[in-house]
């Protein structure tokens, strides 16, 4: 939202640079994010100044060029050669002097020399009002008025104003803040003074030549309907100061009337609209909702099929306006109108919101309306628009102010405690300034105690209801920077159920950071073609748009957009990490599951000078799934083949019915989906469960082994069915004791084995911890656990 500097000062006194009020706009709760020095014209005039022609003689050399004589106020006069056919001696003129830079409306700005033209010396430039942005006529320089003062500078004989406009970075509960007016509400709290408003004492009806009767069918969506008319307006560009107040703020003036409204809105923060009265079939204006699919044609000239709650300004035939949101193509205002009706209304915030985002329109009314604006404000805006309109427009009010109004908005009304305000803003703020503070803002306040203020919250501040909203208000007014740091915090020991799931997240997060990946947050909003179970999908009943209408049932599908974002970007080698949530409706009731995701695609490593690159494959993700079990401390859970679609083919850890993870490949479907084309393989930890089984984790503290390990390697030939976590099973319960370690460092299969057999090499590590192994312990253990690879995986050990 811009707000202009100078605009501020007409609703309050401002003493402070506008680099100082920004600051005091912060600190009150409407951060500015941006200062912008802003000119009425390019260039703000500067090195221009006001001259007199004292000569004027023909050019020696040139038949169109003139040499003149020019005071500018300094102590000697200029000489400058001029090529209008306008200048004559006795002119009060606009001179460019030596070094300024003059910024045409067309072409490219350029800076004035001291040079010689046909031979005759020129020391600067009189100036045509297109050369310095003030017009768009070159038939000749400038001339001014008579009494015009010489030596002034241009900008102050214009009253070119330099001018600066914050822009604010307007929190969603800030409606109230929305404008100038409300801008200056808050200065004038922070100041100790007051704000002002416009004056509508010279507002009154004119004649009743124009009555347009209103009928309000539908007092949800609209609960107050103000208008009036005006007669016999004059349609053309608006004023200068009005245009320069628009475009300021980064609008495009249009015409006078459409101006005034624009004005009054970003003034006041109440949105208007004006229809062409001659325009409204049936003289009659009816605010109602129309039938599903009715055609509208908005002002930018598009089609829209309207919704049955889409509510609808309309004559007795169409609709003619979007309410608070756009108006329609036919009903405007234009150069041909001649008579107006004014609207100034209040409609449902919810109720705009979703028209709004229907119709994928973003405009400065609708912005305004879906946040809530002020009921109580909607007749002064209005007269306050007509009396501009009377000034700028001419014409007349040709009718009383219609208000349809018939259920009023009541403040909220409640009670605070100085007391429970100063607990829980930390400090000692005295109750004098509490109330101050509070009256300022605009809030009734009466003391029914010592300690207890009786409050009604004006209707503008739609976000403060309860006294935890009055404490907020106070603490920003009286400034959160003066607000001091104790000497002494006092804290108490609490106790913490285990596991502590930051720490757990943290130390998981940490590992996996310092092995190369990378966080990413995705959004949680997806689109419903990735869910599978479309049954259990969470829907959004408002939603942005179509890619972001369902909650996710998967980290996987956003977490391969962000794949497809790098690979297409030549980042094609990724390592990603995310703890997120997955939503499901099931039986009628909201889920929502935490999860760990894990991805790695591309290359394992990149190619250097001493090694070529290397993709990663399913035994890469496995080395990181199984680092992340063993760091949380599990080490008892069965494994199985995934028959899964979300995996081409992969592998689940488990304990009982319970899923720890799943892990393997990603389905070509799901890279199809995506646009992924490079092989990825994913992890999706159920992070719920792994926290369960973490609480019951022991925490054992044991010495350094003080005795030496073994190691013996055997080569086996088995049945291909058979996998490494069968073997490490029988070799654990062959001997549990001395048995700590089982590897696999070899895998073969080929031609050169039976048909249906591989060849794995495995390596076991023996230790006991009480004394240092003998030969024969070792050779007992080694034949009892070959005995059992034989009989119970039909293993064959190759010599």
């Amino acid at each position: 939202m811009k707000i202009s500097y100078n605009w501020l000062k007409q609703f309050v006194q401002i003493d402070k640079t506008p680099q100082e009020l920004s600051l005091i706009l912060t600190n009150v709760g409407l951060e500015v994010e941006s200062v912008e020095k802003v000119q009425p014209v390019v260039g703000g005039l500067e090195g221009l100044v006001i001259g007199e022609v004292l000569t004027c003689v023909q050019h020696p050399n040139a038949d169109r060029l003139r040499v003149t004589t020019v005071n500018v106020g300094g102590t000697e006069n200029l000489q400058i050669v001029c090529g209008a056919p306008n200048v004559a001696a006795g002119q009060k003129v606009v001179v460019a002097t030596v070094g300024t830079t003059v910024y045409p409306l067309e072409g490219e700005p350029f800076k004035i020399k001291e040079s010689k033209i046909r031979g005759e010396l020129s020391q600067g430039m009189i100036c045509a009002e297109d050369e310095i942005g003030l017009g768009k006529s070159h038939d000749g320089i400038m001339v001014l008025a008579e009494d015009t003062e010489v030596g002034i500078k241009a900008k102050d004989h214009f009253k070119m104003d330099d001018d600066y406009v914050f822009e604010i970075g307007l929190t969603p509960n800030r409606a109230d803040a929305a404008s100038h007016l409300g801008v200056a509400r808050d200065l004038a709290a922070y100041f100790r003074s007051e704000y002002e408003i416009p004056d509508l004492t010279a507002f009154k009806t004119d004649n009743e030549n124009l009555v347009i009767p209103v009928e309000v069918e539908d007092l949800e969506a609209c609960p107050r309907y103000s208008s009036v008319t005006i007669s016999g307006v004059t349609v053309t560009e608006s004023p200068e100061w009005l245009k320069d107040k628009l475009k300021v703020i980064g609008l495009r003036p249009i015409n006078n009337v459409v101006d005034i409204t624009n004005y009054v809105l970003h003034g006041l923060g109440q949105p208007l609209h004006a229809f062409d009265a001659d325009k409204i079939a049936g003289g009659k204006v009816i605010v109602k909702k129309v039938a599903e699919g009715t055609p509208f044609v908005t002002l930018d000239d598009v089609e829209r099929k309207l919704s049955a709650d889409d509510l609808m300004i309309c004559n007795t035939e169409a609709p003619m306006c979007i309410a608070g949101v756009f108006g329609g193509k036919t009903s405007g205002v234009d150069t041909e109108t001649k008579n107006i009706f004014l609207e100034s209304a209040y409609f449902n915030a919810v109720s705009v919101r979703k028209t709004a985002k229907r119709h994928g329109l973003k405009t400065d009314a609708s912005f305004r309306f879906e946040r809530g604006t002020d009921p109580e404000i909607t007749v002064t805006a209005l007269k306050y628009a007509a009396l501009l309109i009377k000034e700028l427009a001419g014409g007349e009010i040709s009718s009383s102010v219609s208000d349809i109004y018939p259920k009023h908005i009541r403040p909220f009304e409640f009670e605070v405690s100085y007391t429970n305000i100063n607990k829980l803003i930390g400090a000692n703020i005295p109750s004098a300034e509490i109330k101050h503070i509070i009256t300022a803002l605009g809030i009734s306040a009466t003391s029914t105690s010592d300690d207890t203020l009786a409050l009604r919250v004006p209707s503008f501040k739609v976000d403060v209801t309860r006294e935890c909203d009055i404490t907020e208000e106070v603490l920003r007014i009286y400034g959160y920077n003066n607000i001091e740091i104790p000497a002494k915090v006092n804290a108490s020991l609490s106790y913490s159920i285990k596991p502590e799931k930051e720490n757990t997240h943290n130390t998981v997060a940490d590992m996996l950071s310092a092995n190369g990946y990378a966080e990413i947050l995705c959004n949680s909003l997806t689109k419903s073609a990735y869910s599978k179970k479309i049954d259990e999908a969470v829907f959004i009943l408002n939603p942005l748009s179509s890619d972001l209408n369902v909650m996710r049932q998967n980290l996987l599908m956003p977490a391969l957009e962000s794949v497809a974002y790098n690979q297409n970007r030549k980042n094609a080698d990724v390592k990603f990490y995310e703890f997120g949530k997955t939503y499901h409706l099931i039986n009628g009731q909201y889920v929502e599951r935490p999860r760990l995701l894990l991805l790695i695609s591309g290359a394992k490593q990149g190619e250097q000078w001493n090694q070529n690159s290397k993709p990663a494959t399913f035994y890469n993700l496995k080395s990181a799934v199984d680092a992340i079990i063993a760091r949380l401390g599990i080490t008892t859970y069965q494994s199985d083949a995934l028959m899964n679609e979300d995996f081409a083919y992969g592998i689940k850890y488990f304990r009982g019915d319970k899923t720890l993870v799943s892990f393997g490949a990603v389905s070509k479907a799901d890279r199809k989906v995506a646009d992924v084309n490079a092989e990825v393989f994913y992890a999706d930890f159920d992070w719920a469960v792994l926290l369960d089984i973490v609480k019951k984790n022991k925490i054992v503290h044991k010495d350094v082994a003080k005795y030496p390990q073994v190691r013996r390697d055997l080569s086996l030939l088995i049945d291909q069915q058979v996998t490494f976590d069968t073997l490490k099973g029988i070799a654990f319960k062959t001997d549990k004791k001395l048995i700590k370690e089982v590897g696999v460092f070899d895998v073969y299969v080929g031609d050169k084995l039976p048909n249906g057999k591989k060849s794995y090499a495995l390596n076991f590590i023996l230790q006991d911890e009480e004394q240092t192994l003998t030969d024969k312990q070792i050779e007992n253990t080694m034949q009892k656990l070959i005995a059992n690879l034989t009989a119970q995986a039909g293993a064959e050990i190759r010599k």
